[in-house]
């Protein structure tokens, strides 16, 4: 099994704001919102960590017409993008971004009905208070949903997993820096991701069982579980 090596937590230059955005992302985030509605099929007060430039939240409120959503990240260009993304959607009004660090929610205990990440954990260089973090302002009753990539157990499989998803080389070359700057970036988040035993051991003390976190892709786990 490769070692896990650590990315910087928090992406905040305006070129990685926009290359992040540019990435399509559309057919996971599709599947993340859809996975979440099928074990809550109409939240109300979500919480989603790490959102980046909002493209959950907005998939979300597509989707779930009652859903409010508090969209939190670290970096303050991502959150830039993040706004605009929110109002040409339409969503100012359901749609709240704040810039806050998940290691430190500053929320009551119980205060969402749901609590949504995707691929943030992989920042995360001790993701232990992070999870327990969304546990804690997770409602009882509550879901929390995270969903992050596996950390593959070779570097060879990591370049199959880059060659399968990384997109198609452009045309254009002036597009190309970009697109070889994504494909760096999915490789090094690859590389910093954890593996299903790794999380269920972070969230055992949680009182979360070993079998809410499973490998649901070639390239992701999630762990589901709804808070008693």
């Amino acid at each position: 099994m490769l070692a896990r090596v650590l990315e910087p937590e928090v992406m905040d230059t305006p070129e990685e704001a926009r290359d992040y955005d540019a990435m399509d992302h559309a057919a996971v985030n599709r599947a993340f919102c859809e996975d979440v509605l099928a074990v809550l099929p109409t939240p109300k007060r979500v919480l989603d960590v790490g959102t980046g430039t909002a493209r959950i939240p907005i998939e979300l409120c597509a989707r779930s017409p009652g859903a409010e959503v508090v969209a939190i990240d670290l970096a303050e260009h991502m959150l830039t993008l993040a706004r605009e993304n929110i109002t040409r959607a339409g969503l100012a009004s359901r749609v709240t971004v704040a810039k806050i660090d998940a290691k430190a929610l500053p929320y009551p205990d119980g205060s969402f009905g749901a609590v949504v990440s995707n691929s943030i954990i992989h920042h995360i260089p001790e993701p232990a208070q992070v999870l327990a973090e969304m546990w804690r302002v997770t409602s009882r009753g509550g879901l929390l949903f995270v969903r992050d990539l596996h950390r593959p157990e070779t570097e060879a499989e990591i370049d199959h997993l880059v060659a399968l998803h990384g997109g198609e080389r452009p045309a254009d070359p002036a597009a190309v820096p970009s697109f070889e700057h994504q494909r760096f970036l999915f490789r090094a988040s690859l590389a910093a991701a954890l593996t299903v035993s790794e999380v269920a051991a972070f969230v055992a003390p949680l009182g979360i069982a070993a079998s809410a976190v499973r490998k649901t892709s070639d390239r992701h786990w999630t762990l589901s579980a709804v808070k008693p």
